[in-house]
């Protein structure tokens, strides 16, 4: 009895090892790495799948074991690609902390944040879910029907920034100084940095997607509104409700974003912190004064990617200034010039709001007008009911069987029932303006 339970599981045991062995060829483990370091050659064709056509069953499943999310990697020159990656693999190549992942998890779907990290750059504004470093953006979900129009955008510019790039790379002579450019060239603005290209882009199509879902707020509001203020029914204050609820989403979304910006403008340092070229840039300087001069000129080379001064100045004088830590003027206006456009999207919101209360105002005031015209209808009623009552009781108390020398009189019977009228009338009058009188009926 006590041997077949203890065979059984030594010859179970057996068994488990046979099976792991046999498993063990085809898990893979090491798909996973390859993933996330070989970036260019996953996706060539740009139709956003990965893996070869044999193995997508395999790959759905790995997927699901490995929890792989779609991304997209674009890098300051335009170029994208579409890579398969877990949480694992992205935390590995931008450096971030896990908890940022969970920022832009499904949970905080709706929520803002700009966050700065060593050497990248979270954001999470409304469907933009994206990891910026200084040298590429790593967008999650970008096959979005509301994403779709913000890669493109930053596809473009970046394209087009890069190419400009390209062509102004001739400006820069082997020691690390200007070159005498034209004076079209000296007129123009400077570029902003990679991250904060992105960060532009973001902000646009964000504050575009809430004034269009403003714009169609308030092309529905009034006229539902105004019908509301003509008929009072229920399926008005039932579109009216639907419509309050619209408002106050809308409103709660434009607010994160609002507050996240306005929180950043409030701490230098955390914009200061957001400015990854730069921290990019003091490595490198630093880098080429531990090992020596040899790295000086691929650092100014990046110089004409941001700020351009005049061009008799050198390059050492620009990179002094983007270096200084205490700088965050260009990131300030960025920022001011969106929280202004949400600031007005706020205002507009909160307009259409103040219809409504005002619209809400005066359907109660309709309502309350109603209700006093039935209460003084009501009293109307109740006066004549009362003179009514009394020529009742009257003709009850000659309805009596009792003698009463009024009986053996003729013709008697119509002065009396027309004088007991005639009275009670009069009672109704005279009640009726006694309440005038004490305005408890309108005029």
């Amino acid at each position: 009895m006590g041997k077949g339970p203890f065979s059984f599981r030594r010859s179970s045991s057996r068994r488990r090892p046979k099976k792991v062995v046999q498993s063990s060829p085809s898990s893979s483990p090491q798909l996973p790495p390859q993933i996330s370091t070989s970036s260019p050659p996953i996706n060539n064709n740009g139709n956003g799948l990965v893996g070869g056509g044999g193995g997508g069953a395999v790959g759905k499943v790995k997927k699901k074991a490995g929890g792989c999310r779609l991304w997209m990697r674009l890098d300051r020159w335009g170029q994208s690609e579409l890579l398969e990656w877990d949480k694992n693999a992205i935390i590995r190549r931008v450096g971030i902390p896990a908890r940022d992942m969970r920022i832009l998890g499904p949970v905080f779907s709706h929520s803002s944040n700009i966050l700065a990290r060593e050497k990248a750059m979270v954001v999470n504004l409304e469907f933009i879910k994206a990891i910026v470093t200084a040298e590429e953006v790593l967008l999650l979900d970008p096959l979005r029907q509301e994403v779709i129009p913000f890669v493109d955008q930053l596809r473009k510019l970046l394209a087009k920034t890069g190419s400009s790039q390209l062509e102004n790379d001739g400006n820069v002579s082997r020691g690390g100084k200007w070159l005498p450019v034209s004076e079209a060239a000296e007129g123009e603005q400077y570029e902003l940095p990679f991250e904060f290209q992105v960060l532009e882009n973001a902000l646009e199509v964000v504050c575009l997607y809430l004034d269009s879902s403003v714009a169609d707020l308030e092309r529905d509001a009034y006229p539902v509104l105004d019908e509301l203020a003509r008929n009072v029914s229920t399926k008005n204050l039932e579109r009216v409700r639907s419509l309050k609820s619209n408002l106050t989403r809308i409103l709660a979304r434009v607010q994160k974003v609002r507050d996240e910006i306005e929180h950043l403008l409030d701490d230098n340092e955390d914009m200061a912190q957001l400015y990854l070229t730069r921290k990019w840039m003091q490595n490198q300087q630093f880098d080429a004064l531990m090992g020596g001069g040899g790295a000086s000129n691929s650092t100014t080379a990046v110089v004409p990617h941001l700020r351009r001064l005049s061009s008799n100045r050198s390059g050492s004088v620009v990179t002094s200034n983007l270096l200084d830590d205490n700088d965050v003027e260009d990131l300030e206006m960025l920022l001011e010039a969106y929280f202004m456009q949400l600031d007005g999207t706020r205002n507009r919101i909160l307009s259409v709001r103040e219809y409504i209360d005002d619209t809400e105002d005066y359907v109660n005031i309709q309502l309350d007008n109603q209700r006093n015209e039935l209460i003084q209808f009501q009293l109307t009623l109740t006066i004549a009911s009362f003179a009514i009552a009394v020529e009742t009781l009257i003709a009850g108390l000659f309805g009596m069987n009792i003698p009463c020398t009024l009986y053996e009189r003729d013709g008697v019977f119509g002065y009396f029932v027309g004088g007991t009228s005639a009275g009670c009338l009069l009672l109704f009058l005279v009640i009726l303006g006694y309440a005038k009188w004490k305005k408890l009926l309108g005029s």
